[in-house]
């Protein structure tokens, strides 16, 4: 399954099943086929993006490994870390947060 988020004010992004999955279970949104991030929700969801990739960073840090550590109960591919699979998906929140755009996939 693929999951495509699509807005009004930024591009279509498709992301894999797995990464997809994390992103919305991470923004506390239930990762079925189909869903929406409100405009007046994606503030927290960039928060929650950006607490999450913190404390990925400081566990990283904190046990001196290289990214192959399960975090949060999540494996965490080598040498691939939050931070970079969620790049895409923060920068098209803040750019549905600037123009007070929802968020949806699946529809």
């Amino acid at each position: 399954m693929l999951y495509k988020f699509k807005s009004k004010a930024a591009g279509d992004l498709i992301m894999l099943e797995p990464q997809g999955r994390r992103m919305l279970e991470i923004i506390g949104k239930d990762a079925g086929a189909q869903g929406i991030i409100t405009a007046g929700q994606i503030p927290a969801a960039i928060g929650a993006l950006e607490a999450a990739i913190a404390r990925e960073e400081a566990m990283k840090k904190a046990a001196g490994t290289e990214g192959t550590e399960p975090v949060d109960g999540q494996p965490v591919a080598e040498g691939i870390s939050l931070r970079q699979r969620a790049k895409p998906f923060l920068d098209m929140l803040r750019r549905c947060e600037a123009a007070q755009a929802d968020v949806v996939w699946g529809v």
